[in-house]
């Protein structure tokens, strides 16, 4: 398993002085937003696609470091009921498949988007319980109204391109845990996986190493992100909260780097989990701690995952 970085943290600076930080600190990988919410200050589709010579100099500028590019990311909302924001996404998807393709990177990492309520709805609408009925209704006619006939076409766009697509299981959107990763799965094909974040996971009560086997053969990619839980915050007002992120005593939980929102113990379970399930690909840190810097919130991700990480292939059983 190789450990990767996200590197929409330092979008502030230039490609090459992020490869190179990231290549003293001990990364080996790296993944590159190409637009929606994680920009795409590192990767532009634009200066890119359908221009050989440019994708082959970009290609190995980084590969020249002994990096490799796990993945490229385009979290955006392409089911948003604004068709002119649906449609502002859904081109931001396909140039990153296409660039994706033309990088020969095997993997887009992404949303599953979140509909409205109807054709003439304004704003997506979550659905979270059953009850009163007008929420089943809702839901049944998002997944298939929208969300199926939607990703059946665009899995097979990625198909096409021989891209497998990772999904992030987020709150807010339609794939939020692993039951829907695999209903959306099961309708549209093996192109579509997760990006299995435990950080999205931990909040909802979702169990890392149960969902990791629940998953197993489903998990294209994996973002290093932790959570802290504020039990005491829980004790009196659930785990449900849409207090803003910076209200952080207030909060039920909160993004932390990763070892300070679960111990080694933890991870090591995670990692463990993984390589017993089939996956050993890359673990790509999303650093979004606000009690900590950039570089000392990376620097200590790192660190705790070098520790962590099984690195080299199993030996063969002697004992056994």
């Amino acid at each position: 398993m190789k450990l990767g970085v996200l590197t929409t943290l330092y979008q502030e600076k230039p490609l090459d002085s992020v490869l190179d930080h990231l290549v003293k600190i001990g990364v080996q990988a790296v993944e590159l937003g190409t637009g929606a919410w994680p920009g795409d200050a590192h990767c532009k589709p634009a200066e890119l696609l359908g221009k050989p010579a440019a994708v082959k100099a970009f290609r190995k500028n980084i590969e020249d470091r002994g990096l490799i590019i796990s993945g490229l990311s385009c979290h955006g909302n392409p089911l948003h009921p604004d068709k002119t924001i649906a449609a502002g996404y859904d081109k931001i998807y396909r140039d990153t498949v296409n660039l994706a393709a033309e990088l020969e990177v095997p993997v887009v990492n992404l949303f599953s988007g979140c509909p409205g309520d109807a054709e003439t709805a304004k704003y997506p609408n979550w659905v979270t319980c059953a009850w009163p009925p007008d929420f089943s209704t809702i839901l049944k006619w998002q997944w298939e109204e929208k969300v199926i006939p939607y990703w059946q076409e665009a899995g097979q766009f990625a198909v096409n391109a021989g891209v497998k697509l990772a999904f992030e299981m987020h709150p807010g959107f339609v794939v939020y845990n692993p039951e829907t990763l695999l209903r959306l799965r099961e309708a549209v094909g093996p192109v579509i996986g997760a990006n299995y974040d435990p950080s999205h996971l931990f909040w909802q009560g979702i169990d890392p190493v149960a969902s990791i086997n629940y998953l197993a053969g489903a998990i294209h990619h994996f973002h290093a992100k932790d959570t802290y839980l504020d039990q005491r915050n829980i004790a009196v007002n659930g785990v449900l909260d849409t207090k803003p992120y910076s209200k952080l005593p207030q909060r039920s939980w909160t993004f932390r780097t990763v070892g300070f929102g679960h111990d080694q113990f933890m991870w090591r379970s995670i990692v463990s989990a993984l390589r017993m399930t089939g996956y050993d690909y890359v673990m790509s840190i999303e650093h979004e701690d606000p009690l900590a810097s950039i570089d000392e919130g990376l620097s200590k991700a790192v660190d705790f995952l070098k520790d962590v990480l099984l690195t080299e292939q199993p030996a063969a059983m002697w004992w056994a």
